[in-house]
């Protein structure tokens, strides 16, 4: 497990992550993180860490050599017919 760190929640609903966290998470400045609760877990991720990860998680989904992108221009045509 990476850094941690407890945080305190303002009144109007923020919290400053602290600098050794954002350091770890490769955070330089202003930028969008992607926010998920599940089970009462909060979970924070750079938007570019989890793009990443769904890149990753896509790949092991689709055989090698087949292009989606192209697999759905080819299903639009087709309907478009």
């Amino acid at each position: 497990m990476g850094a941690t760190a407890t945080v305190m929640v303002d009144a109007t609903g923020r919290m400053v992550i602290p600098a050794k966290v954002r350091q770890e998470m490769g955070i330089e400045g202003s930028e969008e993180l992607v926010m998920a609760l599940d089970n009462g877990v909060l979970t924070l991720v750079s938007k570019r860490a989890a793009r990443q990860a769904a890149r990753q998680a896509v790949k092991k989904l689709v055989q090698p050599g087949v292009s989606l992108s192209e697999e759905l221009l080819v299903e639009r045509r087709q309907d478009a017919d």
